[in-house]
Formats: C-alpha cells, structure tokens, sequence
C-alpha cells in the first residue's frame, strides 16, 4: 500500500468514527427528550414486530395528539396507507394510494413486511397471507400498514393495550364458506361425501 493511500485511508477512518461519535450524541438526545412519551412506547412495544425504533419513529411523525385527526380514516389517508378514490363522470379512475406521508408510510411498510415474514401467528400475518392469495403481495403489505396504523390510533387514543384477535379470526368469520370449500376439494379428490353438514358440526363441535 503506498503513502497516499495510508493516507486516504487514515481519512476515510477518521471520518467514519465522526460520523459514529456524532450519531451516539444525536441518539442520546432523541432519549433524553422520550420521557413524555414513555407510557405510549411503552404499549406500542406490544404490538407484533413492532421493536421500540419503529415505535419512536411512528411518534415522531403523528405525535400523541389524536385530537388533530377526527377518526382513524382521516390519519390513513393523511398518511398514504388508503385507496384512492379518483373519480370522473360517477366513474372510478384509479384506487391507487396517496402519496400521504412518506416517512410514515415507510416506516409502517417495513413493519408489515416484518409480519408477512413473521413465524408467530397472530391477526396481522393472517391478514396478510389472506389478501396476499388473492391481491398479490404489494396490496397485502399496503393492507397490513393501513390496519396497523388503524390500531396505532386507537392504542394512543384511548391509552389502551393491544389485544390480538388471533391467527384464525378470518376462519371463524366466514366458517360456512371454508366449510363449503373444503367440502368441494375433497370432492374433486374422489371422496364421497356421506355426512351431512349437521353430521359434520356435530362431530367437530
């Protein structure tokens, strides 16, 4: 290695440990001024996948004042995480997504990826491997964000935890039609069916 690329390199080092030392101070000042916002981290930490820099970004963006927005739809559509609604001659153009907030919409993205690769089952990965088969995997991230946001809302609104309704709330809430379709592949399969379906509640239940 030759002299002047020693010293390019004792450069480059001097400039990277700056850059470090200036970000350690910037991030003791970000907790130093997180003292008022403590009990809201705090619950938006239980949410799944949510770690506590996401959850200081959120804040950041939307602060602890639900006031400013009159219901979760309008804190949607402010940022970004809501159909579009163009419209021309009673006719629908577009439902493509507004541009809203992009640091927000950023932000609640990488947590909805995080849950579409998640192993834990909970309400949000169910969500999104149900839209997911059906939309494709960019509506599903979209759909994830925009139902986490909803609950980040009413989790800084009302002050209170959050409660999963589990990975099997779609399959409760339309129990009949999984019913039907599990009936009919079994049925292109070569099965015969011999129970009715009251045979069948009956023996599940």
């Amino acid at each position: 290695m030759r002299p002047h690329q020693q010293f390019l390199l004792k450069q480059i080092l001097a400039h990277v440990a700056f850059l470090e030392e200036s970000l350690a101070e910037v991030q003791k000042e970000v907790e130093q001024r997180l003292d008022p916002f403590e009990e809201v981290l705090d619950l938006l930490e239980r949410l799944p996948c949510v770690q506590r820099t996401a959850a200081i970004s959120v804040i950041s963006e939307i602060g602890i004042d639900m006031s400013r927005f009159p219901t979760h739809k309008h804190l949607a559509s402010w940022a970004g995480v809501c159909p579009g609604n163009k419209q021309s001659g009673g006719k629908r153009l577009s439902g493509a997504t507004t541009s809203g907030n992009p640091y927000l919409r950023a932000i609640l993205c990488e947590i909805a990826c995080s849950l579409a690769r998640s192993k834990e089952a909970n309400y949000f990965t169910a969500l999104y491997h149900r839209i997911a088969r059906r939309r494709g995997k960019q509506r599903a991230i979209i759909a994830v964000a925009h139902s986490l946001l909803v609950c980040i809302y009413y989790i800084i609104r009302d002050k209170k935890e959050y409660e999963d309704l589990g990975a099997d709330y779609f399959d409760k809430l339309d129990t009949a039609r999984i019913e039907r379709h599990h009936i009919h592949r079994l049925e292109q399969l070569g099965y015969v069916r011999r129970f009715t379906r009251e045979t069948i509640a009956c023996r599940a239940s």
